[in-house]
């Protein structure tokens, strides 16, 4: 049972994180290299503006928006899940080589298997879906012992392995690819949010509609992994089945979230600390704080991004500049 000053505690957060995402909308909305004053922005989202403000809000900042917040809150409850699954708080989809498994499978996809325009959105998160799921299983198997189990300091060594080694095979696949398609995965190789259009929210938002709230059913399985793995078994748990269930779900939600804004990394490490230290360590109280704080972190940074200066910077190296100090400061922490 969960006290009642803990459920409350998490309820205010969620409310300042609620009302924190909401003010960094309205300054994305209101910020960028095309003008559009803040004091037109309620006119034009009424219908009031003209073509030009229309244009950009509606087909230019609003879907990429939209798509920050979406993709950014996979990625936190994809690495939620990999941290509870693993017992490692240094898990995370970008870190272990689903992301690099993702992102190599749409490389594939993008140079040898063209479709129609209308249908590439959303054939691209299948994609990146099948490429992540494969290096998952490879990543399982290897760092899973008979004797053993699952070793989570296994999880982390054996997919930045592979992660080296799918950056190296991405290398191998570009060079001989046409300049035109090149330029196009270098960008989301740097985490440029390339999927800005409505089709990409519609691809990417069922995935959200599915896991989150599976995910949120299955969070007291998740404390329960946890434990010591023969007090789990004690009380009922199939430890193996979960894990893989819930490894399908981590793998989804990353695939279908890099699929469309390209290779990011520390989304999912930075949000569920930041939710931990806020709600404790819980499930159920700081799994939708996670997901909120991924979904403001992605926008915040690819608004910094945007803005910054004259040239955008990609929100994947805005994230990286925030994340790479914080994850040395776990790894010498844990």
């Amino acid at each position: 049972m969960i006290h009642p000053a803990a459920i409350k505690k998490q309820r205010i957060i969620l409310t300042v994180s609620l009302l924190v995402t909401v003010i960094t909308v309205i300054v994305s909305m209101g910020t960028g290299h095309a003008s559009l004053s803040f004091d037109r922005l309620i006119q034009t989202i009424i219908g009031q503006g003209t073509v030009k403000e229309e244009l950009i809000l509606f087909s230019i900042r609003l879907p990429r928006i939209l798509i920050t917040l979406l993709a950014g809150m996979a990625l936190a409850l994809s690495g939620s899940i990999l941290q509870g699954i693993t017992k490692n708080d240094l898990a995370d989809p970008g870190i272990i080589g689903i992301n690099s498994g993702a992102g190599v499978a749409i490389a594939v996809f993008f140079l040898f298997f063209p479709v129609e325009v209308g249908l590439f959105a959303y054939f691209v998160p299948l994609a990146g879906f099948i490429g992540a799921i494969i290096t998952s299983i490879f990543i399982y198997l290897f760092a899973y012992s008979k004797h053993n189990g699952l070793q989570p300091i296994n999880v982390v060594l054996i997919g930045i392995g592979f992660s080296m080694a799918l950056s190296g095979a991405m290398i191998v696949i570009i060079s001989a690819a046409e300049r035109t398609k090149v330029d196009f995965i270098v960008k989301w190789l740097s985490g440029n949010i390339w999927g800005a259009d409505w089709p990409f929210i519609w691809a990417l938002l069922p995935w959200l509609v599915l896991f989150i709230p599976f995910t949120l059913y299955k969070a007291n399985r998740l404390n329960l992994l946890g434990l010591n793995d023969s007090l789990a078994i004690g009380v009922g748990v199939s430890i193996e089945k979960e894990r893989i269930i819930l490894l399908f779900s981590a793998v989804a939600l990353a695939a279908a979230a890099v699929s469309v804004t390209g290779g990011i990394s520390f989304i999912g490490l930075m949000a569920p600390h930041i939710a931990k230290t806020l709600v404790g360590p819980r499930h159920q109280l700081f799994l939708p704080v996670a997901i909120l704080i991924g979904g403001w972190l992605l926008l915040f940074a690819d608004t910094i991004g945007r803005n910054l200066l004259e040239s955008p910077i990609p929100a994947g190296i805005m994230v990286s500049i925030i994340g790479a100090p914080y994850f040395i400061y776990l790894l010498l922490k844990k």
